[in-house]
């Protein structure tokens, strides 16, 4: 989908307006769809997700109070490589000092992410996240469950008040009431169409896994505006005979729905945002820093963390549900379906042993109240086996400092890119007009 952008003018719309838009059409007319340019003040059209600048003069000093009515990411692209042009910074730093934020961006790409940034907002701000779910916290491990924010109605107001999207409840016990109606023959030939490696799971744990996904995709089709799913799958395991992973990768790759593990809405708005925004591997997984010590092996079940000879202070391990994390197999480098191995679930359920390749990478979350995007860029150096513990295949990434992380992390829930992103994360921070901490 393109960005509907629209081109605003001063007064006098002279030749070089008209051919500097001319230009950025031509660049970006793969990534936006240009709506009829309008007078600086006018009333912008209502499918408006970006406002351009391709011209700008210094009637801006005097317009300010008609920037501050532009209720749109605005972006100034003056110059015809597609960036801004020097001679524009006395302007910015003119109207960042009374309050009004621009996006300038100084390379091609950089302007393609606000672009794609602006359209995220705007999906966010007219789209639905569906979460199947009863009683949170009142299941398994309840005494781990019930702490966690994004189950709070108030995580889900702050949700809607800073992005607009709206958070639909279904019940996960209908759920698995439905799906199991559905019988094993249908779900075996669906599986005929995907091409997905497995190892270790029953023809019952297979059929079970599909069902649960032509139920929800039977749900998810009929919800306009549908952006991402998610189940709490593990505290409310008792309610169904399988886990959604390989229901959400196929939801993905047929229809591009983001997933929440857990059902949390904190990471599912994160990776919605850096996913569709940057157009790169995003997962959520658990982690476990080597400074947590026995508190992070004895949840894991396992007897020490890999053993690192420098600065061992600044690593993790990194896993989610006996393996590295739920990724679709389009973003890894191996990937395999398996039996689950955690007791919490139903013994026919499955997760993937999902590698993705090593090298940078950037964690990334959302603060609880949606207002700050803290980064933090690594490296993932390989991964660590465990036979017979929760952590079959765990990541292992190094930081720069363990210790600052420790201080500063808002979750054991985080997201996980695929090289180093932090700059370009914080450009989607500032079309969002989140805060950014890189740690």
């Amino acid at each position: 989908m393109k960005t509907r952008v629209t081109p605003v003018y001063f007064t006098t719309r002279d030749d070089g307006f008209d051919r500097q838009l001319s230009a950025l059409q031509r660049l970006f007319e793969d990534d936006a769809e240009f709506l009829p340019a309008v007078l600086i003040g006018s009333a912008l059209p209502v499918e408006t997700e970006a406002v351009l600048f391709p011209q700008l003069l210094g009637e801006a000093y005097s317009r300010i109070e008609e920037f501050s009515r532009i209720n749109a990411p605005i972006l100034i692209i003056t110059s015809e490589f597609g960036t801004l042009s020097m001679w524009d910074w006395e302007i910015m730093a003119f109207l960042e000092s009374h309050a009004i934020a621009t996006l300038a961006p100084y390379s091609v790409e950089q302007a393609r992410i606000m672009l794609r940034a602006a359209r995220v907002k705007s999906e966010l701000a007219h789209g639905v996240f569906l979460m199947y779910q009863d009683n949170p916290g009142e299941g398994q491990q309840a005494d781990i469950f019930k702490r966690f924010w994004w189950w709070e109605q108030q995580c889900r107001h702050e949700l809607g008040e800073r992005f607009g999207v709206r958070v639909e409840y279904r019940s996960y016990k209908e759920l698995g009431v439905r799906m199991s109606a559905i019988d094993d023959a249908t779900a075996l030939q669906e599986w005929k169409r995907w091409d997905y490696p497995a190892e270790g799971l029953s023809q019952r744990a297979i059929a079970a896994a599909v069902k649960l996904y032509l139920a929800v995709k039977d749900d998810v089709s009929r919800i306009e505006g549908i952006l991402g799913v998610g189940s709490n799958c593990l505290n409310e395991s008792h309610f169904c005979n399988t886990t959604p992973c390989v229901a959400w990768n196929m939801l993905y790759d047929e229809m591009g729905l983001m997933w929440a593990c857990e059902a949390d809405i904190v990471s599912l708005v994160t990776k919605y945002i850096l996913h569709k925004s940057l157009a790169v591997p995003t997962v959520m997984t658990n982690i476990y820093p080597f400074l947590m010590g026995m508190a992070a092996l004895k949840h894991e079940k396992i007897p020490a963390f890999p053993e690192i000879v420098d600065n061992p202070e600044d690593h993790l391990l990194v896993a989610h549900c006996g393996y590295f994390a739920l990724a679709p197999r389009s973003f890894c480098e191996t990937w395999c379906l398996r039996p689950s191995v955690l007791e919490i679930v139903d013994d026919n359920s499955h997760m993937m042993d999902a590698r993705l390749a090593a090298g940078p990478i950037t964690l990334a979350k959302l603060d609880p109240y949606l207002r700050r995007l803290r980064i933090v860029e690594g490296r993932l150096k390989g991964y660590a086996q465990y036979p017979g513990s929760d952590c079959l295949n765990g990541g292992v990434i190094e930081v720069n400092d363990g210790h600052q992380l420790m201080r500063s992390v808002t979750s054991h829930h985080q997201c996980l890119m695929t090289g180093a992103q932090a700059r370009n994360a914080r450009i989607v921070s500032d079309v969002f007009g989140l805060q950014f901490d890189q740690l």
